[in-house]
């Protein structure tokens, strides 16, 4: 009432100026709108009240018995559609770049007579880890950042910060923390950078350090595939699916949950405070713009992020490669770290060759996989995989791959133990970027980098302790 008043008296004052026609319009602007209002939020004595649709679904979204339910299922069905959708375009890239440009470049440059070593770095290093990244990660980022981008625009994402508010509230950091966890599970380095939207710094960089217990696209395959081997082939064949299917969830459960224990540990010592008042206005329920947010969602998240990643994995290739093929007395320099390490990987419940797969693999975790199985083949000198030292391949079956695994020496702690890993350990190479570039810090970018790592350890440690004691 008091902005319209004061609206009127200055129309009135400068009435002279603008017109009478203009003064008139205005007025009648004003009283339009508060008509409008009115009509809206008051009802007339005898009146039946009006029905009000946003109102009606936020009792449901945000209902104290609803709200989670629908919370988690909505996200159950984005990641299925993601991780499903993502398969076949996967696939065909895989087939474009892997098996048949991978092939053709590697025959090309030999019969122009380049050096061993130089096809070596260039195709099956350098191409071939980029090639990885891109039939890996495309996919699911171009279905999963849209549909979360069309979440957004439809008024539900901040009904997700309103659900969850209390809980990070509890531990001391902000409620829109949801949403750049949940925007983690696509990618880390987007969900890094969505932090802005954090006044907050103190906050903001707690939700930064912690976002890297959301599990990117990079690690559901991984997670997905060790889940289908282990803990489905540990149950009776009609329970392997719904085991294996837990497993996963379980483990993304558990690492909301890690960035809940994470956010209070750090909001009572190195980043105390209180956490800020947070006012948030629920928006009004409106179609999405489909159109604008695919576009908006392929340029500004999936093709940034995904170039990020290829800088970085060209370079990773060109090491695995290396590590591969310099030998000393007959012995390449991976062998000779994987032997080193191996004592320790045994202790922890993992093996050299993981740790191994996870240094290499600090540019994208995409690679991770590939890497594992090469690597299980050059230590173990088994035949019939792959086309050679540092040349990183998948195979075509669970089965195949499984076979393989156990070959390696892998057992079901193994596995138990690498989802865990692969949940627990450093942000790969374009969220460390990403951190250091929002936090304007390497001290706080060595912590983000090394606090997961330190966690990884020793949560694998103490499972590897507790399951031999059985």
């Amino acid at each position: 009432m008091e902005n319209r008043e004061k609206i009127i008296e200055i129309a009135n004052k400068y009435r002279w100026e603008i017109g009478e026609n203009i003064h008139d319009a205005i007025l009648e602007s004003i009283y339009s709108s508060a008509s409008n209002i009115t009509s809206k939020v008051v009802n007339k004595i005898g009146e039946k009240s009006k029905f009000n649709w946003d109102k009606w679904i936020d009792k449901i979204v945000t209902g104290k018995l609803t709200g989670f339910p629908i919370m988690f299922v909505m996200l159950a069905i984005v990641f299925w559609i993601t991780i499903s959708g993502a398969n076949y375009p996967s696939k065909f890239l895989s087939w474009i770049l892997i098996d048949n440009i991978h092939p053709y470049l590697k025959s090309l440059a030999l019969s122009l007579s380049f050096p061993n070593w130089i096809v070596g770095l260039s195709i099956d290093g350098a191409y071939l880890a980029t090639a990885w990244v891109v039939s890996v990660m495309l996919p699911p980022m171009a279905i999963f950042f849209p549909l979360f981008t069309l979440l957004e625009d439809f008024g539900y994402l901040p009904r997700v910060a309103f659900n969850m508010d209390f809980l990070y509230k509890k531990v001391g950091a902000h409620g829109k923390q949801a949403l750049t966890m949940t925007m983690g599970f696509g990618c880390n380095a987007a969900g890094v950078v969505a932090t802005r939207i954090i006044d907050s710094p103190r906050e903001r960089l707690l939700a930064i350090i912690t976002n890297n217990f959301s599990l990117c696209n990079g690690r559901w395959p991984t997670q997905i595939l060790i889940a289908t081997i282990f803990i489905g082939g540990a149950v009776p064949n009609y329970l392997a699916g719904i085991a294996s299917s837990a497993a996963v969830v379980f483990i993304a459960l558990l690492g909301v949950t890690f960035s809940l224990i994470v956010s209070y540990f750090l909001s009572n010592t190195v980043l105390k405070g209180e956490a800020s008042s947070f006012a948030l206005e629920l928006p009004p329920y409106r179609p999405p713009r489909i159109l604008q947010t695919i576009y908006t969602s392929l340029i500004d998240r999936t093709l940034i992020v995904l170039w990020r990643a290829i800088v970085f994995a060209a370079p990773a290739g060109i090491v695995i490669w290396l590590v591969s093929n310099i030998t000393i007395n007959n012995i390449s320099l991976a062998e000779y770290f994987i032997n080193w390490t191996n004592p320790f990987g045994f202790f922890i419940g993992l093996n050299g060759v993981i740790l191994l797969a996870y240094i290499i693999a600090i540019p994208a975790n995409e690679i991770v996989i590939p890497t594992v199985l090469m690597l299980t083949v050059l230590t173990n000198k088994l035949s019939g995989y792959g086309s050679g030292a540092g040349v990183m391949f998948e195979l075509d079956s669970i089965q195949q791959t499984e076979y393989l695994l156990r070959a390696g020496g892998w057992t079901l702690l193994t596995g138990v133990n690498l989802m865990l890993f692969s949940l627990l350990h450093n942000p790969c190479s374009t969220t460390i970027y990403s951190i250091y570039k929002e936090t304007r810090s390497l001290k706080w970018t060595m912590i983000s980098t090394l606090l997961p790592i330190l966690m990884g350890f020793t949560i694998c440690f103490l499972v590897a302790t507790f399951w031999r004691a059985l």
